[in-house]
Order: structure tokens, then sequence, then C-alpha cells
């Protein structure tokens, strides 16, 4: 076990022969790493969520690469066998499209050696974290001369977004992390997140590690909390945008977003532009990972639901980007309720 705060915490490092991981299916009882130095063990990490979060497995991806090169020099692989391995660590999961594209940014340079690929990987971590930090000031910008308050905003969010999820810093977390560091955070309200509890056991973890006041809400109770008045914003990421600003995020969020809607408050999207897929035209074309009915009818290990019931379990849902108020990445705010469009600003 480490003792490290949430801001110096890199959920994804190399360490010269291969990938240390924190053990986000430990949390918030352990903080341990986990070696990973094969294939297999990084598409099983990726499937486990081991390592979860869209930018935190797209870094995951591209160090991947590095796995499969390393691995196939040992074990004398053709390259139709390395191609295959790479094949197997971007698919592992299908809705995030960062996994995706940094592997495929990373990929081409397997043919000029290990040091070129390890060259790639670490420019799209130096990246992410500094698109993280970039996210946060225009997101507290943008919220504070929309909402213009006079006193500490109280926040919802939704899922993890935090260090834990990217290269460090955050997305909607890094936001309400600026926030923060401005004293204008009165309190956030982190949804439990289901099924697998990754708000309350990842996000609440972040925030009590920072000292940013904040309780744990069951997901049914973010829309009366909104509609009771008690939300100024909520923040969300996002795995996957389409060019009209549909956005796929983890299951619940719509819900969210139309609650928000009717009360008139704003719901805010943060992810950097490796987020955004500009092929995909709208939310109706987002593929839609269904994960094992098990983790909804059972409840570490003891069955919760009767034997004869079948689970429905989509890791995700898709919010008409018409339910967007602020779409925030890296290059700044786009208004994608008000007709700003990714697929006409960011191409």
């Amino acid at each position: 076990m480490t003792d490290e705060t949430s801001q110096d915490l890199r959920a994804v490092e190399w360490t010269g022969d291969g990938l240390s991981l924190i053990d986000q299916t430990a949390l918030p009882a352990r903080l341990d790493r986990i070696a990973v130095r094969e294939v297999d063990q990084l598409v099983d990490a990726i499937v486990r969520l081991v390592v979860r979060g869209a930018p935190a497995i797209g870094a995951a991806g591209a160090y991947g690469v590095a796995i499969a090169l390393l691995q196939g020099e040992r074990e004398g692989w053709t390259r139709d066998q390395l191609l295959a391995a790479i094949a197997r660590i971007r698919e592992a999961r299908p809705t995030a499209v960062n996994l995706a594209v940094c592997v495929d940014r990373v990929a081409p340079f397997a043919g000029q050696g290990l040091a070129a690929v390890l060259a790639e990987a670490d420019a799209v971590v130096r990246e992410d974290l500094k698109a993280n930090h970039d996210m946060g000031a225009y997101g507290a910008d943008w919220l504070l001369k929309r909402t213009a308050p006079d006193r500490p905003l109280r926040i919802l969010t939704h899922c993890n977004t935090g260090a834990l999820a990217t290269a460090g810093w955050g997305t909607a977390l890094g936001v309400i992390r600026e926030l923060h560091s401005r004293g204008l955070v009165e309190l956030v309200h982190a949804d439990e997140t289901r099924p697998l509890l990754q708000g309350s056991r990842l996000t609440a973890w972040e925030l009590d590690h920072d000292g940013i006041p904040h309780v744990v809400q069951a997901d049914g109770a973010a829309a009366g909390t909104i509609l009771r008045g008690e939300i100024d914003a909520a923040i969300v990421g996002a795995d996957r945008i389409a060019a009209n600003g549909d956005t796929a995020n983890k299951v619940g969020t719509v819900g969210v977003a139309l609650a928000c809607a009717h009360a008139g408050i704003p719901f805010i999207v943060a992810a950097p532009t490796t987020t955004v897929d500009l092929a995909t035209a709208t939310g109706d074309a987002i593929h839609i990972e269904m994960r094992d009915e098990a983790e909804i009818l059972n409840w570490s290990g003891v069955r919760t639901a009767p034997a004869g019931s079948r689970g429905h379990n989509p890791a995700f849902d898709v919010t008409p980007g018409t339910l967007v108020t602020a779409l925030v990445t890296e290059r700044g705010v786009l208004e994608v309720s008000a007709g700003e469009l990714p697929g006409d600003r960011l191409r």
C-alpha cells in the first residue's frame, strides 16, 4: 500500500518493463498496485475495471503497445501475432473511444522499436494531464460567469472522473478541484454510481483526500436533490461524444441531465477532445457495453435477487446533446444545447 494524495495519484505508470496500475477494485479499503507485463493481464485489468475511466484506459492502451512489443520479443511472436495482441487491447472495452484512439496513435511506432513506442505513450499521458488542468480552468471560469454566485457552489457529479480515471487531476472532478482551490465549493453530491459504486468508492475517496466537503447519495436520489433546489450545477465526464454532442457516460447520467433541464441549472460535460468521436454522427450509433448480469444480481458474492431473475446491466447511457448545457474540453467551452456542436467546432 502506498500513501499518495489524490493530486499525486497516477492510475497508470510505466515501470521500465511493464505497467503499474492502481487496483481500483480494491479501493477504498486498500490502495494497492498490480504489475502488468503481459497482454492477457492488461486486457483482464481493463475488463475487470482494475483500470477504468476513458482517459486512463486510453493511457493504459498506449503503454499496452509497449507491453505487446516486449512480450512478443520474449515469446518470438510473428508480426501478425503482435498486431492481433494490440487489437485485443484496443477492443477490450468498446464504448470509451479513448482506448482505440490512443492504441491507434501509438501502434504505428511499433516498427521503430520500444523507445519510439514509449516516447509516444509518454506524450499521450503528458497531453492528458495538461488537458485536465486546462479543462478545470475553462470549466470553472465558464460556470462562475454563467451562475455569478454570491456563495460557494453545490455541485453534483456522477461516477468517477478524477485522478483515478485520467493521467492525473481529472476531467469533471478537475473542474471541481479548480473551484475548490478558489474557495468556491460548498458541497459535492457524489452519486454512488451503480452497479460497482465508482462514486462512493472512488470519487468520495478522492474528495476525502483533497478535503473537499461532500456527501454520497444513491443514484435514485439525484433527480430529487436537483429538483429541490439543492444543486447549482451538475458536472460529469464522458466516454464517447458524438459529432452532434450526444454523450455516452456511466449509466444514470441521462437522468441527471433531464433533472437539470427541468430545474434550469447547468449540466456540464468535461472531457478531452480525444473523447469526441467526430466519425459518429449521433448517439444512436454509439455501442453500449453490456456487462455481466451478476454485477447487479449479486453483491460481494452473495445473491441479492431471486434465482429466477435476470439482469439488465448496460454500463452506459447516452444523454442527448440538447441536454448538454456546456461541453468543456482543453480547447475551451462549447454551449452544445445552444447549437455549438463538436462536429462544427472541433474538426
